[in-house]
């Protein structure tokens, strides 16, 4: 299956939406399934760096954590699941436009399943994702645009 790939242009600057994208405290403001987010590890934030996502995946809470596999700011960043039933792969990327006055933010997610995950991703995860992701997407351009 392909992922699920998303974007949506933002009137901030890319440093901004950067930012506020990496803070995982701040996941639960503008993804619909966010229910904490926390960092596991002290230290600069980079590839490497931790952190544990509890979600709604379905009718069930989950936690997860996810590891940074990719770190550029404000350019793009990766990051992949490291344990729990569904692990998922994220991508993203900030591009500036406007004259770095505003960005393309695109965000592309896939998953792979272990255990029960082998059935809640297709049948729960993936069609939650699909409908969720353009969600979460005008949730992050809203919070940013109207952020004092």
């Amino acid at each position: 299956m392909s992922s699920i790939r998303q974007s949506i242009d933002v009137d901030r600057r890319p440093e901004d939406v950067y930012d506020y994208l990496m803070d995982a405290p701040r996941l639960p403001e503008w993804q619909l399934s966010a229910v904490s987010a926390e960092r596991l590890d002290e230290g600069p934030f980079g590839v490497g760096s931790r952190m544990r996502v509890t979600r709604h995946v379905g009718r069930r809470i989950m936690p997860m954590t996810m590891e940074v596999t990719e770190y550029d700011p404000p350019h793009s960043w990766g990051m992949r699941g490291v344990d729990g039933p569904v692990r998922a792969r994220v991508h993203g990327e900030v591009e500036p436009f406007d004259e770095g006055q505003r960005s393309h933010v695109t965000i592309e997610i896939d998953f792979e399943g272990h255990g029960v995950g082998k059935v809640l991703v297709p049948l729960v995860v993936r069609p939650q994702v699909r409908k969720e992701l353009p969600r979460n997407e005008q949730l992050l351009k809203d919070r940013l645009e109207h952020a004092g």
